[in-house]
């Protein structure tokens, strides 16, 4: 198979790379280097094919999904602290970039897998979120919920795409995905906090550290991502991709402690000292992966002990 991955020197499109070369597929990879980086993908040199370039350059995009077989739409502005800080380009990258690569993927008759988010329930209470649960986000002003919008609207596109044009979409809402090669730049809280612990620095909390989270390995999904691309029953639908084992900020900053023999102290910061005003939280966000696991029998098996073992050991070497 010939596939494009846009976004593919990323955290996750990287590590699609080396699944996708381990079996056998050619990888023309798509990426500004913005969030991405060719540190991610160097191992890869000589194996794969790199544009250094913008989803929005629609003249480039057309001529790499012309040429492909399996389109992985990776590329996105993500990002707590990035969208806060870049709001204008994160909107205009996450809309209208996406814009452009569902209507070649279109034009070109392509199977195209688009990568959303969990940041689409915004901060619906009712947990666990399934595929159907309401998006609930806060008012315009709050500019964390731009990303949460822009994903949405990409969603909605894609889904009339195939309803109307027969676009072979297969959409996943990723939550909380970690491992190596994430960054904590972007306010991505289990490598902050391990980089933190190895060095014997304070780990930061944001707020009380009574939110929760599920955290889920991207050894495990990438490996939905590719099941759910082989599948055809499931185009035209949409997934959650997530971990097991929900665990509070304060819990998992405890965690990292112990698993690392470290000598940190737990911070706490007001989120108004650490994030600029616009920002809201949700107080958690649980997957129900029942329906992934019903179509094509996935499930994770990473543990948060193995996820944080596995992210320490690749931050050491």
């Amino acid at each position: 198979m010939r596939a494009l991955i846009t976004g593919g020197a990323g955290f996750i499109g990287s590590h699609l790379a080396d699944a996708l070369i381990a079996r056998g597929d050619s990888v023309t990879i798509l990426d500004n280097m913005s969030t991405g980086s060719m540190a991610n993908i160097a191992h890869l040199k000589g194996k794969i094919e790199i544009h250094e370039g913008d989803i929005r350059d629609k003249a480039l995009v057309e001529k790499l999904i012309e040429n492909s077989d399996t389109v992985f739409h990776m590329a996105a502005a993500l990002g707590v602290k990035n969208i806060m800080e870049h709001t204008l380009e994160s909107i205009d990258r996450n809309f209208n970039g996406s814009e452009i690569v569902l209507h070649a993927a279109t034009q070109f008759k392509k199977r195209l897998i688009i990568a959303s988010t969990s940041e689409i329930y915004g901060k619906n209470p009712n947990q666990p979120l399934h595929e159907e649960s309401d998006r609930v986000v806060g008012a315009p002003q709050k500019i964390r919920w731009t990303y949460s919008d822009a994903k949405a609207l990409e969603e909605a596109v894609a889904h009339t795409l195939h309803k109307t044009k027969g676009l072979k979409v297969t959409t996943i809402r990723f939550f909380n995905t970690v491992g190596p090669r994430q960054t904590g730049q972007y306010g991505m809280v289990v490598p902050r906090f391990i980089q933190a612990a190895l060095k014997n620095e304070d780990i930061i909390i944001y707020g009380d550290g009574s939110q929760s989270r599920v955290f889920c390995h991207v050894n495990d999904a990438v490996r939905a991502v590719l099941l759910l691309a082989d599948t055809d029953s499931t185009i035209g639908d949409y997934f959650n991709v997530g971990g097991k084992g929900e665990v509070t900020i304060k819990g998992l900053a405890e965690k990292v402690i112990a698993k690392t023999n470290s000598q940190s102290k737990i911070k706490y910061i007001p989120f108004t000292e650490a994030y600029p005003s616009g920002f809201e939280d949700m107080q958690r966000r649980v997957p129900d992966i029942s329906k992934i696991k019903k179509a094509i029998n996935w499930e994770p098996t990473h543990t948060l002990d193995s996820i944080i073992e596995s992210v320490a050991a690749s931050l050491i070497n």
